[in-house]
């Protein structure tokens, strides 16, 4: 086939995913071209289980992979080529109480998404799988719903409906580079055999699954995943596995075995995700092989064995059958076990959909159809910042993290799924100047973006570890502890991990007016607390904005969004004269709250702080020890306080100088900042406010200045207010103090699930647990009874619009 010297989108890579991105994009009426280094499916599509398990962490998760369902179902009727799409149903079962729990979690989170589940017995899971042995069962979840499906054949019938529909897949074809100008893409380099040519387009979609990382980097584009060896053995046929009177047996999950079983055509295949992984091909230097091609790997009995010892005693039948294959094959894993999509913040028109973490075949329908959307609108269809490339850090393409990393994610994907559970791997890249001095005070980090944070501080003689539970874990009084201080006497937090972005130049000021919703036309030293906002009134970011000077101002996003907010502000500079610089480095920021705040900072050299000389929502120079420091008087806590922010070689002294003062400040986590803000009902993004909620709905408006002239996501806050609200963020306290909530708990109105927490902790000021979650408006949300599924068991809750803590704000301000 001759290749075209042009096309509006290439897309790189012929597995699963590529062969759907180049479906739905040719549905669009896109001109697509597919290039595959050799035939299509020869990566990992053809040896993946094909397992369609419909529900996902989170709504819109699962939306795409019951997307992915529907369209397999339906592409054999479209194509004529079979995808082998039956709905088996699968059960999960539970050895252990903590298993049962959250497995429990997950069917409330099924139903309240709309996918069918039933938690059942041991007696049910006999019945529903006669084969294995239950007297150690705790309970199991069924989906009946679920299914499987042959993942060659979906590809091959997602390639010759894209082909239908006018796109070009040319195999044999091999990308050697992306060309660019001034930052974007303008073609791709090829070659087939002696052949070499070059398509001119300005969008690149990299499919490139194993290669992909290695594909991304030649462009200077951030792509962190590598491959893992994947086990799994399938029996001869055995007679009577299928019992009379079944079509199918379920696919059955047994997690605290870390093993899953698929029966077909009468066969048995086991496979496993065992706790520690096997990196492959670390020795190449893009990870694969250049001659790699539908191969397997050489297998290691003795890392699967026991695994099989566990499945043997588990299904006796298994020790007696015949073992037809033991295969060993390779897939992609990422840092965090969540795949990528989207465009790449690096270079514009390149995007990404890789890393699927051995869920490819049911992601990638939706995945590709979202992505079309995406490339085709300008904007993703709705909230995806958990898949969102935009997440990922330039350390993770390191091959040393990376292999050190997913020896351990792999296993994660089986492994217990508790609340707060951090990475125990390749820790330790990134931290803030004042880590080792809080490691010497008994802190307790978790991980964000890299960064080692502080989330507890342990008591003298008290282990240092997490020890994880889904109810109240080891750090729980800690934190109460913690939170208290900030509430009656003072706290002091290492927030230096905020991401911290630098705006400046002659048209600095009209730029962040039109990118943002509050007036930012103020006096040096006022801070606004903004939203940036899409054209359809949601949030893509939330965050303060000090203006520095005439020309200066210094944003304050989140930590793990700050790639994320850099692409977004570049992306709208067009013509106005502004410099845009991630600054996160520079300075460090220790913020001192609650009552006594005031006290202790001029205790360590401050001098007035009052309301008159610093009013709330100012920032000015301050003397602190023997140096200075910015002190921005805002809080996300409830409290009176100040954040100090200073360069990073001066942050050790400040916070020598604060402690060294008579009763000094209490040291504080990140894990009291969240339960502090609930009480507060601060929100955060990411959880209770994304892209996709719009800034009205959030409770938000009071931020919003549809008066200072046009901005971006202005039409849409206008409209919104004329036609008025769909749902409404409300705050929801149980009545009963001794339940936990985490986040994703489901919210009940009048007895019917309506939504779900976006975020959940202990209040121990207001006494028991608190969330966020939206509800659908209805003319007064508060008159309704709600309550709280925790786990199967409903909670009464109290709901409000105003803060439970302090509504009027009058702490802050004291």
């Amino acid at each position: 086939m001759t290749l075209p010297t042009e096309s509006r989108a290439v897309v790189i890579g012929g597995g699963v995913a590529g062969c759907s991105v180049a479906y739905h994009l040719a549905e669009r009426g896109w001109d697509v071209v597919l290039l595959e280094r050799k035939q299509l499916t020869c990566g990992t599509t053809w040896h993946a289980a094909g397992l369609i398990g419909q529900l996902r962490p989170n709504a819109n998760m699962t939306r795409l992979a019951r997307y992915s369902a529907e369209l397999y179902r339906g592409l054999s009727d479209e194509t004529g080529i079979g995808t082998g799409m039956k709905t088996t149903g699968s059960l999960t079962v539970a050895l252990t109480a903590d298993r049962l729990t959250e497995i429990r979690r997950q069917a409330s989170l099924a139903r309240a998404f709309g996918v069918a589940a039933q938690e059942v017995t041991a007696e049910d899971v006999r019945r529903l799988y006669p084969h294995i042995e239950t007297a150690d069962v705790h309970g199991a979840v069924h989906l009946p719903d679920d299914g499987q499906c042959d993942p060659a054949g979906v590809a091959m019938a997602l390639a010759k409906g894209a082909r239908a529909r006018g796109a070009q897949i040319v195999e044999g074809v091999t990308v050697t580079d992306v060309t660019t100008e001034a930052g974007r893409v303008t073609g791709v380099a090829w070659a087939r055999g002696e052949e070499t040519g070059t398509i001119a387009t300005r969008h690149v979609v990299n499919c490139g699954g194993m290669w992909g990382r290695a594909l991304a980097a030649r462009s200077g584009v951030t792509l962190p995943l590598h491959a893992c060896e994947h086990f799994y053995l399938v029996t001869e046929p055995i007679p009577g596995f299928v019992p009379e009177g079944q079509r199918t047996l379920p696919v059955l999950r047994i997690p605290d075995e870390y093993a899953y079983y698929k029966e077909d055509a009468g066969k048995l295949l086991l496979g496993a995700f065992e706790p520690v992984a096997k990196p492959w091909a670390t020795e190449h230097p893009g990870g694969i092989p250049p001659e790699f091609c539908f191969d397997e790997l050489p297998y290691d009995f003795d890392h699967f064995e026991p695994i099989l010892e566990l499945a043997a005693a588990r299904m006796p039948l298994l020790a007696e059958a015949g073992i037809h294959t033991f295969f060993n094959g390779p897939e992609s894993f990422t840092p965090d076990d969540r795949y990528y999509l989207g465009a790449a913040p690096e270079l514009e028109g390149y995007w990404v959909a890789a890393g699927f973490n051995s869920i490819g075949i049911v992601s990638s329908g939706g995945a590709g159809m979202a992505l079309a959307r995406w490339m085709d609108e300008g904007q993703p269809p709705f909230d995806l910042w958990d898949v969102d490339i935009r997440r990922a850090q330039p350390f993770q393409r390191s091959t040393r993290f990376l292999k050190a990393r997913v020896t351990e994610t792999l296993g994660l994907l089986y492994a217990d799924h508790w609340p707060f559970r951090q990475p125990e791997t390749a820790r330790g890249v990134r931290r803030t100047a004042l880590h080792a001095h809080l490691e010497k005070r008994g802190a307790v980090f978790g991980e964000t973006a890299g960064w080692e944070r502080a989330n507890w501080f342990a008591r003298d003689g008290q282990a240092r570890a997490y020890d994880y539970d889904w109810t109240r874990q080891n750090w729980f009084e800690n934190r109460a502890a913690e939170h208290r201080a900030v509430r009656e006497d003072a706290g002091l937090f290492d927030l230096s991990t905020f991401g911290k972005i630098r705006i400046e130049g002659r048209d600095a000021c009209r730029f962040l007016n039109r990118v943002c919703a509050g007036q930012m036309d103020v006096a040096p030293g006022r801070i606004v607390y903004t939203q940036m906002l899409n054209e359809r009134g949601g949030i893509e970011c939330d965050l303060t904005v000090t203006r520095l000077s005439k020309t200066a101002y210094l944003a304050v996003v989140p930590a793990f969004t700050v790639r994320r907010d850099m692409a977004w502000l570049r992306r709208h500079i067009g013509d106005d004269f502004v410099v845009v610089t991630d600054v996160t480095s520079g300075e460090a920021v220790i913020a001192v709250m609650g009552p006594r705040s005031r006290e202790v900072l001029r205790a360590a050299g401050a001098a007035d702080l009052s309301n008159e000389t610093h009013p709330f929502g100012t920032a000015r120079e301050i003397e602190i020890g023997l140096t200075l420091a910015r002190a921005h008087r805002v809080s996300y806590v409830g409290e009176l306080g100040w954040e100090l922010y200073v360069p990073t070689d001066h942050a050790a002294h400040v916070l020598e100088a604060i402690m060294a003062i008579d009763a000094s400040p209490a040291l504080v986590g990140l894990h009291a900042l969240d339960s502090l803000r609930l009480e507060k009902g601060f929100r955060h993004f990411g959880h209770d406010i994304t892209d996709e909620d719009h800034v009205l709905e959030a409770g938000l408006g009071f931020a919003v200045k549809t008066d200072k002239g046009d901005f971006i996501g202005r039409d849409a806050v206008l409209r919104r207010k004329e036609e008025g609200l769909g749902r409404r963020l409300v705050q929801f306290l149980l009545s009963d103090a001794a339940p936990v909530l985490h986040h994703d708990e489901t919210i009940l109105c009048n007895g019917a699930p309506v939504s779900i927490l976006t975020s959940g902790s202990y209040g121990h000021t207001l006494g028991a647990a608190v969330g966020l979650g939206y509800v659908p408006e209805d003319g007064d949300v508060l008159a309704n009874c709600y309550e709280i599924e925790i786990a199967g068991e409903r909670v009464p809750a109290t709901a409000s619009l105003k803060p439970l803590y302090d509504p009027t704000g009058a702490r802050m301000r004291a």
